[in-house]
């Protein structure tokens, strides 16, 4: 199913990632793979958010996590809408 789509997510990603390590020079400080989960998760809950016209119970369905978790995530990786 997901190889059947345009242009698979995990694409995107890998094109991303491989672009900042290039804009970056391959320097980074040992916290790459907390950079690049919260930057994901920050970009794909604010997009759900933006697709649900701000409705946070359509989103916690479409992203399969809790109200609870969903305002946790705002607010920690602070997103606003």
């Amino acid at each position: 199913m997901i190889d059947d789509m345009p242009m698979p997510l995990r694409r995107y990603t890998r094109e991303s990632v491989r672009a900042y390590l290039q804009a970056i020079n391959n320097h980074h400080n040992g916290q790459l793979y907390d950079l690049v989960i919260a930057e994901v998760e920050r970009g794909m809950i604010k997009e759900v958010l933006i697709w649900c016209n701000g409705n946070q119970t359509r989103a916690c369905k479409a992203l399969g996590i809790t109200r609870t978790t969903l305002r946790n995530k705002i607010r920690k990786l602070d997103i606003d809408f």
